[in-house]
């Protein structure tokens, strides 16, 4: 499977997390998309399904799949949870279908779903070319280029939060079965 990734969370630029540390704001809140390029589970093709991930890390999830999907995608993204998005599945709240909107520019990243949204921009290095990551040790940050976020919002009946200026990230995840 190939996807997109794309992160926005409570912590500082750069979050430690993906680099093997812990949080630097606890409870770590976030929204993570992951838009699905190509792939397949058992003979389910995955290609195009999308999801978003709100979360407060280690403690509860939110997961919206986009209504787009059919209902054998939906079942196929649920049983991958605990094998390709470990964690996301402890906690779990809701599992639903949900309109996600997506918008993906070379200097600013958007997506929501029903109660959050993440809007965030890259982070400029040297040159004015956008701060990249490589050989990072998880299949799931290659690729990897920092964002920071403008706006980065949940609000439903078990928690409201909102943030700026914190961690974002894109990357790509790479990854399959042996």
């Amino acid at each position: 499977m190939t996807a997109t990734v794309a992160e926005s969370c409570s912590c500082t630029v750069s979050c430690p997390c993906n680099f093997g540390g812990e949080p630097t704001k606890n409870p770590c809140e976030g929204n993570r998309l992951i838009a699905i390029k190509a792939g397949h589970y058992e003979d389910v093709d995955l290609a195009g399904v999308s999801f978003l991930v709100t979360f407060t890390m280690r403690s509860w999830s939110k997961i919206y799949v986009s209504d787009t999907v059919s209902d054998r995608q939906m079942r196929a993204v649920e049983a991958l949870l605990p094998i390709a998005f470990a964690g996301f599945h402890r906690g779990l709240l809701s599992f639903t279908k949900a309109p996600i909107t997506m918008d993906f520019t070379e200097k600013r990243v958007r997506f929501s779903g029903p109660e959050s949204s993440v809007e965030m921009e890259v982070l400029s290095g040297f040159g004015g070319k956008p701060v990249k990551v490589m050989n990072l040790p998880s299949a799931a940050f290659q690729d990897y280029t920092q964002y920071k976020s403008v706006s980065h919002k949940h609000a439903s009946d078990k928690t409201t939060f909102s943030y700026s200026g914190t961690n974002g990230f894109t990357s790509t995840m790479d990854v399959g079965s042996k």
